[in-house]
């Protein structure tokens, strides 16, 4: 059945009228398929500027773009849904930093789907079609005291303005930063900005402590080090040893669950996980839940529900060449 309440916190304070024309419609149906609103609008094709556009590790780029009604009202934790052309899929990303003077917001992604890569090769000068958000609940920053803020590979993005925050709000902020290689270890010098102290940790050894997070983890806590709480971003793996390692030192943990949403509004149920004895939808119930609550297993399952269509997806655009107009097509047409 229809939420209401989802769907008037998600897009009425989001969009003002004017970002809309009256010359199409759009309905909503019940669960017997019969339309029940009818809603006169139609965002007009009004594009997001992109001012910068960089690969800033092997299929991973940094994307900067002006927003400035969302780059005055995010909080760290916050995420954005992307759309980049007409018909094109709606994708979720959290919002890795904002400068509210300029206006703008910078996303960090990775190539894990059509959408993603079509970010990267897209030129800066076509821009963002839609850009909704800030959406998802904030991270909860309170004075917690010395705290270890775990971000792996893409998971150092969104564990930045966490980090940044929670330092701004008097914690002692340790970071550990964690990748398979030295060239998948982002951000470094704005986690050394947004901490007291940086540990990094690499697969091969080839930068930092050769390891995982979870070693030098337990290496700062077996040396004594009082930690207060734990936020921890990356694979779902990572996130899973990190709660499994703070459960027995008895520490609380955070983690962001952003990796497994789709729709990004709570209307699809493809976030849906398990957290303690509650089902939740990480969209719009989080994206962060207590780590030691959340039912990892059940989240693997669910993300790869998805692989095989975003290896389809991936495949097209690669015989395509990475050619947006054969995907623009593809999408006005109903071509596939």
């Amino acid at each position: 059945m229809l939420c209401p309440y989802r769907y008037s916190q998600v897009f009425s304070p989001l969009l003002p009228l004017s970002s809309f024309d009256l010359s199409g419609y759009y309905c909503i149906f019940n669960e017997f398929n019969q339309p029940i609103i009818q809603l006169q609008t139609k965002v007009l094709t009004t594009m997001f500027q992109i001012l910068d556009k960089t690969i800033i590790a092997p299929g991973v780029t940094k994307a900067v773009f002006l927003a400035p009604e969302i780059a005055r009202s995010r909080k760290a934790g916050q995420f954005v849904i992307l759309r980049f052309y007409e018909e094109g899929e709606r994708i979720p990303l959290t919002i890795a930093d904002a400068d509210p003077e300029k206006g703008t917001i910078t996303i960090i992604s990775q190539n894990v789907g059509k959408s993603t890569k079509y970010l990267e090769d897209m030129p800066v000068s076509e821009g963002i079609l839609d850009v909704v958000g800030p959406l998802g609940h904030p991270t909860k920053i309170e004075k917690y005291g010395h705290v270890i803020c775990i971000g792996g590979g893409i998971g150092i993005a969104p564990i930045h303005p966490i980090a940044k925050e929670l330092k701004a709000g008097g914690n002692r902020v340790t970071s550990i930063l964690g990748g398979r290689t030295k060239d998948f270890i982002i951000l470094e010098d704005w986690m050394r900005n947004a901490s007291d102290e940086v540990y990094i940790t690499t697969d091969d050894g080839s930068y930092g402590e050769k390891g995982f997070v979870t070693d030098m983890l337990n290496k700062l806590a077996g040396n004594g080090e009082k930690i207060d709480c734990v936020f921890a971003i990356g694979p779902v793996p990572m996130m899973k040893a990190v709660s499994d390692l703070t459960g027995k030192l008895g520490i609380p943990v955070i983690v962001s669950l952003n990796a497994i949403m789709v729709d990004g509004t709570g209307m699809c149920g493809a976030c849906r996980i398990t957290v303690g004895d509650e089902t939740k939808f990480v969209c719009v119930d989080g994206p962060e839940f207590d780590g030691s609550l959340v039912d990892f297993d059940q989240l693997t399952h669910r993300l790869n529900i998805f692989k095989n269509y975003d290896t389809e997806a991936m495949k097209q655009y690669s015989e395509e060449k990475g050619n947006p107009d054969c995907i623009k097509k593809r999408a006005f047409d109903g071509t596939k």
